[in-house]
């Protein structure tokens, strides 16, 4: 029966696949407009041109942002993050039960939220037309790239317009004429967002971002939940720029709120392990290439080279693998500890609180900062301690749950679709060796284990 996969997964990892009555209640009690109170507080930005970009059919939308070409040259950038926080109070019932979720779960064809419908599409999503809440981030960012000074405010805004990333890469592209017609006024606007993404980016490869380009898979399923098509999830650069914008906004709430020495949660990526290294460089050596490494240390750019020599070749697809898998699985800390991944000294989620607890919480230690203008009581600091410790850790289980169901949806569902195709022919790439077979992938993204 239809569906009949997916709740099986649900109880098998026994996850929270309904909000109780009270928690449902608590969401509906807020309406769906904002409170004209609450208002005064805040820094009034509804007059700004600011856009949402997300994927067609995401519903959530936690982030907004805008940018704009200062008199010096540099770009204002203002990434406008929903102020769940202003809703969701620490001990309520709908803080509780964000706890036990710790994430949303995208199932194939369904999503297992971690707040419930009536504020993670209604109140805290920034629908464009509706006057939101946020927390924001204002950047004052140069032509090389460096965030030269920033601000994080409580604003409101009015979203102008929800783009999606095909329409905004049509804008860029200039290759349809109706979209073109049709955003006519904000073309600009995209071009300076490209402009700036572009430098972010660049400034990011030198540093040593591994760019593993692993592509994800789209799965197609008709009304019954059945799979009609898989292939590669397509994106383009307009993905890339809001990630830079995020990943810039990320960093810079994180190395603020770390000289601050406030109570906090980081995303952590460690250092990868020597030896794994080692053992990745004699599978490197037969390619001719190696990383290197200095005084038992190892950096970023070593791999990042190594990313931009395969690019494009035959065995792009097993090395991008065999370095995933050298490297460490990041994760929550109350600790900054940086994050490898992104070369990044100092970093955090701050970006989706609709759907991610550790950025929630986090929302709830800025907001505590700004309402009492930078000066904290000794006492809260270190409740929010061992708070942050607590919840970095649940919330690291509850990932390591979501990562396990999520992908096991997905192989379940690849497995129903290659169910009708046995007996037919395909070019595969080896993706990996290992003692009982081989991988093999498929351009479909695909993999089965030849024994």
């Amino acid at each position: 029966e239809a569906g009949v996969d997916m709740l099986s997964l649900i109880k098998e990892y026994r996850l929270p696949s309904r909000f109780p009555e009270p928690v449902v209640k608590e969401a509906q009690k807020f309406g769906d407009k904002i409170e004209e109170k609450d208002i005064q507080k805040r820094i009034d930005n509804r007059k700004d041109i600011i856009f949402t970009i997300d994927g067609e059919d995401a519903k959530d939308l936690d982030d907004a942002v805008r940018v704009t070409k200062m008199e010096n040259g540099n770009y204002r950038l203002d990434v406008h993050i929903a102020d769940v926080s202003h809703y969701v109070k620490e001990n309520s019932l709908l803080d509780n039960e964000a706890l036990i979720r710790g994430t949303s779960i995208y199932m194939l064809g369904r999503v297992i939220p971690m707040l419930p419908r009536e504020l993670s599409n209604g109140l805290c999503s920034l629908n464009a037309g509706q006057d939101r809440f946020t927390l924001s981030c204002s950047m004052e960012i140069n032509k090389e790239g460096k965030v030269v000074s920033s601000e994080v405010y409580k604003g409101i805004i009015n979203v102008k317009e929800r783009m999606n990333y095909h329409d905004v890469q049509k804008i860029l592209d200039k290759s349809d004429t109706d979209v073109l017609e049709r955003y006519k006024p904000y073309i600009k606007d995209f071009e300076t967002m490209a402009e700036l993404a572009t430098i972010l980016k660049n400034r990011r490869m030198e540093q040593g971002y591994l760019n593993l380009d692993i592509p994800e898979s789209k799965i197609d399923l008709d009304i019954n939940g059945k799979v009609i098509n898989i292939g590669k999830y397509e994106t383009s650069f307009s993905n890339e720029i809001i990630e830079q914008f995020m990943l810039i906004a990320n960093e810079t709430i994180a190395e603020k709120f770390y000289w601050l020495q406030a109570p906090f949660i980081y995303r952590v990526h460690e250092d990868p392990d020597i030896d794994k290294v080692k053992e990745l460089n004699k599978f490197l050596f037969n390619f001719g290439m190696n990383i290197k490494i200095s005084n038992e240390k190892v950096y970023p750019t070593e791999f990042s080279k190594i990313l931009e020599q395969i690019k494009g070749k035959e065995e792009e697809k097993v090395v991008s693998n065999l370095i995933l898998r050298t490297l460490k699985v990041a994760k929550y800390e109350s600790e900054n500890k940086g994050h490898f991944g992104i070369a990044s000294k100092y970093y955090c989620h701050f970006t989706s609180p609709i759907r991610r607890y550790p950025d929630l919480f986090i929302h709830r230690i800025i907001s505590k900062y700004l309402d009492n203008n930078y000066d904290v009581p000794e006492k809260w600091i270190e409740d929010y301690m061992q708070k942050a410790e607590d919840r970095a850790r649940e919330s690291s289980e509850r990932e390591k749950i979501a990562t396990k169901v999520e992908r096991e949806s997905e192989d379940l569902k690849k497995a129903e679709y290659m169910e009708g195709k046995i007996g037919e022919e395909y070019e595969g790439i080896v993706s990996s060796v290992t003692q009982f077979g081989i991988f093999v992938e498929l351009p479909n993204t695909v993999e089965g284990l030849i024994r």
